[in-house]
């Protein structure tokens, strides 16, 4: 069959978080099961430096506004792993510093950028290839099935292409004015309060998942979550609406780029059946982190992440006086809200012979921490997916998580060690810490460490099996509308 895909983001082009991973490597492995899969995202600024002179598919397509039309032209992005990519171009929308929006706020005009993009995904997909079905992705590509199921109802190209929507975070739903409904000249009727009408904005999450044939999320756990008051957001009546048409699927990683074996951002390679590898990654991280004779019973602990609420810095700040005085050290990666990295860095000069922070988004620092820590912290508020777990299981880095979303789904905690990592319940400090000193507590058994390392090591993270799950759920709703 014919996917395509519309996103605003694809690694390596175009990343903030991980939907651009899952936009990168489900298209290759659906490619590997002998699908044709397109992928279409915005021509950013940052696309440009990528990918400056690319060939011009289509030169011009016209898309209508209220006071006169704009134009697009579709780029091509090559082809990579059997994944045919196109850019979107669009320089007064899309040549910006930003994906979305400066540290002041949104860019107010997001609802006529991403509404542009979604109209020429479905208008350069009439002339390069209808396909079997569009998978679109979080509420930048929502107006996809918005739009064929209004404007584009009564195309007799299109009529028949179903549509599944993936939420990668409910937490962003795109809310804007009503007047939305005019810039895109889309009919009133969608503003109502069973369609796109939500608190008096208009939601384009919420119509992609009224309007789509089937609705996907990134964990089993947090498809449940969704149609909870706790996790939906607003929506989770929407979701209960839907729930026959919701499904969890968990997420991949791209084994190409996370390997301990082959990676190549760190110091030395290892496997399940030959670790010694390891022990060098640990050295060489202490030492990219300015530490100095830290014993090889002294665990190193390490996060990767964005600093937020949602991610659960606040408990990592809470716990950080009764973690120090435990035998371990920690380091620290990653940026975002203000007021927490100034709070971590505080915490680290409180504690320089514990605790080590680097505020900056690093990727090879990142590899460098799943490969060298022998703990990694997600206390996470929520999480729908999660890929940091996945990736410190592939490097016998053992998890301590929040029980939610996709880090309930994927990591198991047993007596004895018995599991794959260490997980608490409820939105506790004491409890994260509890679980923390857990871990702590099975580190100096070094044969139970030894045997949890490896059974995270040895399970299947790749593509294959969730790349199947997604054919099942486009055969089923292509047969839907048939």
């Amino acid at each position: 069959m014919h996917i395509v895909f519309a996103a605003s983001e694809c690694s390596p082009w175009a990343k903030s978080g991980g939907m651009a991973d899952v936009v990168s490597a489900l298209p290759r492995a659906l490619a590997k099961l002998g699908h044709r899969v397109s992928v279409f995202l915005p021509y950013y600024r940052q696309v440009a430096k990528a990918v400056p002179k690319p060939k011009v598919v289509l030169p011009s397509i016209t898309i209508p506004f209220p006071s006169y039309n704009r134009f697009v032209r579709i780029l091509d992005g090559g082809i990579a792993g059997e994944v045919q990519t196109y850019f979107v171009d669009c320089t007064e929308f899309f040549d910006r510093e930003e994906f979305y929006g400066t540290p002041s706020g949104d860019y107010p005009d997001n609802a006529e950028r991403f509404g542009l993009l979604c109209r020429a995904v479905i208008e350069a997909s009439k002339i390069l290839g209808v396909p079997d079905v569009f998978h679109v992705h979080d509420w930048q590509a929502s107006m996809i099935p918005i739009m064929l199921g209004s404007i584009y109802y009564f195309d007799p190209v299109l009529r028949h292409v179903p549509t599944v929507q993936t939420i990668h975070n409910a937490g962003f739903q795109g809310w804007f004015s009503p007047r939305t409904i005019e810039k895109l000249l889309l009919p009133w009727d969608l503003y109502t309060v069973d369609k796109l009408e939500h608190f008096e904005k208009v939601d384009f999450l919420k119509g992609g998942v009224v309007y789509a044939d089937a609705i996907t999320t990134v964990s089993r756990k947090y498809a449940e979550e969704l149609q909870t008051t706790e996790f939906g957001n607003g929506l989770d009546g929407v979701f209960r609406k839907r729930s026959g048409d919701l499904l969890g699927i968990t997420n991949g990683i791209d084994s190409d780029e996370w390997n301990p074996a082959t990676d190549s951002h760190i110091a030395a390679h290892y496997t399940a059946q030959n670790l010694a590898g390891k022990k060098e990654c640990r050295r060489d991280l202490l030492h990219a982190f300015g530490f100095e004779n830290v014993g090889d019973d002294t665990a190193v602990i390490g996060v990767v992440s964005r600093f937020a609420t949602q991610k659960g810095s606040d408990f990592i700040v809470e716990i950080m006086d009764r973690l120090a005085k435990e035998d371990m050290v920690l380091v620290i990666l990653g940026s975002g809200e203000e007021y927490y990295e100034r709070l971590l860095v505080e915490m680290a000069e409180r504690h320089p012979a514990k605790v080590r922070v680097q505020v900056k988004f690093d990727n090879v620092m990142a590899h460098k921490i799943e490969a060298g820590a022998d703990i990694f912290l997600m206390p996470s508020r929520y999480e729908p997916g999660g890929l940091n777990q996945l990736y410190s299981l592939k490097y016998g880095t053992i998890p301590v998580v929040r029980a939610t979303g996709g880090l309930d789904d994927t990591i198991d905690e047993q007596p004895n060690g018995e599991g794959n990592g260490f997980k608490f319940w409820g939105y506790s400090a004491d409890a994260f810490l509890e679980a923390v000193q857990r871990a702590l507590g099975t580190f100096r058994n070094k044969e139970q460490w030894t045997a949890m390392m490896l059974r995270g090591m040895m399970q299947d993270f790749s593509w294959d099996k969730p790349a199947a799950e997604y054919v099942r759920v486009y055969e089923r709703v292509i047969t839907n509308r048939s």
